[in-house]
């Protein structure tokens, strides 16, 4: 189980203060605090506009290789941070567009052959060029007496990887805490409780796979972990998807058996909690395999922490 700590009782008076409380208040205050949560709204991911969750599928930057978060894990860059084979003013582009033809880094432009060739001299072909990085609008058809740099090259395995990737659905959590503020306060020094739903589409795993011109790649993608921002600066690292909060089961009013922050929160207040899941998508075709990595962002979730009230008489 990862987390923030043990669980931590309710703090007891300080030396010369009454010990007797309430049992009505501290009953409502626990009920506060084990009262069944709704999950929170899907957010979108960590770089792309709502509702868009695969904008970086095409994106070679590196960018940052891992969270550590709460569990220790110095994390890493599966993907290698390679710079693309293909890209115009930075961008990266597919090498291979089936209306265009092949992609020259040395000019931007795509070229293929025209159909049908008009007259031309002996030894020499027509060719549709594309331009600006495939823009439509700057399309000519030029001779050419041999094929320009990359023309008729075989598929990157990788690039078809990333195709099929983004023929996929890799979706930000949908989260949920215990306590939340919408249905009473917790307390400080007391578990909290975190989980998303769980289904293919938000953890995994995902198998696909496509072919072109005779090469065959398959993917299979997964979350590794689930980290979770608590809005103090804190963050923590769960395996999976955790396990939802029961008011009434066995473990009600203690810490959460595989994702919870144990040690709660140790001052009053109102945070809002989010989390981040990191998927591996594994490629292999081509005589050839990697791992493209990503990553998706839920929305926030707010969640009052209140002090422990004595109350004596």
């Amino acid at each position: 189980m990862t987390g923030g700590g043990g669980c931590a009782p309710p703090r007891a008076p300080r030396a010369g203060t009454p010990r007797r409380l309430l049992a009505g208040t501290l009953l409502a205050l626990l009920v506060a605090l084990v009262a069944p949560v709704p999950a929170a709204a899907e957010g979108p991911g960590p770089q792309c506009p709502p509702g868009q969750n695969d904008c970086s599928i095409w994106d070679d930057d590196p960018g940052t290789p891992g969270d550590p978060g709460g569990g220790g894990d110095t994390g890493g860059d599966p993907g290698g941070g390679a710079a693309p084979k293909c890209q115009w003013n930075g961008k990266p582009l597919p090498c291979y567009n089936e209306f265009l033809g092949w992609f020259n880094n040395g000019d931007g432009c795509y070229y293929k052959l025209a159909e049908p060739q008009p007259e031309a001299p002996e030894g020499t072909r027509w060719y549709v060029r594309t331009c600006n990085g495939g823009d439509l609008g700057s399309q000519t058809v030029v001779p050419l007496e041999t094929p320009p740099p990359g023309f008729g090259t075989p598929p990157d395995p990788e690039e078809l990887a990333r195709r099929v990737l983004a023929s996929i659905s890799l979706l930000p959590p949908r989260i949920a805490v215990a306590p939340r503020r919408n249905t009473g306060p917790g307390l400080v020094g007391l578990p909290v409780w975190m989980w998303a739903s769980p289904g293919q589409n938000y953890f995994g795993p995902i198998h696909a796979w496509d072919s072109d011109r005779g090469l065959r790649v398959d993917i299979t993608a997964k979350v590794d972990r689930i980290v979770w921002t608590m809005g103090n600066g804190v963050k923590v690292t769960c395996a999976d998807e955790g396990t939802p909060y029961d008011p009434k089961g066995p473990r009600a009013g203690k810490t959460s058996p595989d994702c919870g922050y144990d040690s709660g929160y140790p001052k009053a207040g109102t945070y809002r909690v989010s989390a981040t899941t990191y998927w591996s998508v594994t490629w292999r075709g081509g005589g050839e395999s990697g791992v493209i990595a990503q990553t998706r962002t839920s929305g926030t979730t707010p969640i009052e922490i209140d002090e422990l009230q004595v109350v004596t008489r």
